[in-house]
């Protein structure tokens, strides 16, 4: 038995500003993909991810009491005993949405009177499915904003406006001989979601904290996701610059040790410009770069994975 195919995705703008209602864009990412999958005779990862849906089962059986979604439960828990398990080639801590792909897999396969892609996808049934998504998430990693398995289930990319306003999105043609770029760095170790989202809230009780994500953080983020959607590159590096300097100055614990230096050295020289991609701590870091050849260079010695073409 084998499930449909729901793939990773990329917030490419966002990340911790959608948390205050800054603007964001996340985009799917067909690199990785996952589906439900049943095996005779099941890997060591296998037995480990049904172990983990097991418990997944129960927390869901629970989650159905408040109405907002119904789950044949019953069918899940067989299927979880015949040694069901999510076969993933989406790496787990990297910012890309191992749990949002697992999340809208099971949504997919046992909720009843589910949104469909096919149907009409007005606002109301957006938010009506990025709140159920919230929910089901939150058993991998404490609060969840519901935007990765909405971008896995949906496979389009998604325009977060505010936390009350998300619409799917067309992005503008890639020009696959154009030298720009948008790039995956590895850092070459995972990061954890909730410790570093429980940092970025202990620095929100401080008033310059919160004035400096207003005034810069957001306000850079919003710039970025306007001019990439409008096609608009000269203005997009003028922000995604600003940006990093930002996240650079502001969110030190977030980016790995290894990379303070590596970060400073892109603002310094324009070769490329480098952001969080998720929560950070580890996994991905997304760059940005008017010249890929030249970034490569600048960047010898670590792995670049091109996810979108200026």
């Amino acid at each position: 038995m084998k499930g449909p195919l729901f793939y990773s995705k990329i917030l490419l703008f966002g990340e911790y500003g959608i948390i205050k209602d800054s603007k964001g864009l996340s985009i799917p990412y067909n690199f990785f993909k996952g589906a439900l999958k049943t095996d005779d005779n099941p890997s060591e990862d296998a037995q480990k991810s049904n172990g983990s849906l097991s418990k997944f089962a129960d927390y869901l059986a629970e989650m159905q009491s408040d109405e907002l979604v119904q789950f044949d439960i019953a069918a899940l828990k067989v299927d979880v005993a015949d040694g069901m398990y999510f076969d993933s080639s989406i790496p787990q801590g990297y910012g890309v949405g191992s749990s949002g792909a697992l999340v809208a897999a099971i949504y997919d396969k046992y909720a009843h009177d589910k949104i469909t892609v096919l149907e009409n996808l007005t606002r109301e049934k957006l938010l009506k499915l990025k709140t159920i998504f919230g929910q089901m998430e939150s058993f991998f990693h404490g609060k969840s904003s519901g935007l990765d398995p909405l971008n896995s289930y949906l496979s389009l990319p998604i325009l977060i406006n505010s936390k009350d306003n998300i619409e799917s999105t067309s992005l503008p043609t890639q020009n696959t001989e154009g030298k720009g770029a948008v790039f995956l760095l590895d850092s070459g170790m995972t990061g954890e979601t909730a410790p570093m989202v429980q940092i970025f809230m202990e620095q929100m009780k401080q008033e310059g904290f919160r004035n400096m994500l207003k005034e810069k953080f957001i306000k850079h983020t919003d710039a970025c996701v306007d001019h990439f959607l409008n096609g608009d590159i000269k203005g997009l590096f003028g922000h995604v610059k600003q940006l990093s300097h930002v996240v650079l100055d502001n969110f030190k614990p977030m980016i790995p040790k290894e990379f303070h230096e590596l970060w400073k050295k892109g603002i310094e020289t324009n070769d490329y410009y480098l952001k969080l991609c998720g929560s950070g701590g580890g996994g991905y870091i997304l760059g940005f770069t008017e010249d890929i050849e030249k970034a490569k260079t600048s960047l010898r010695g670590h792995n670049l994975e091109v996810v979108y073409n200026f």
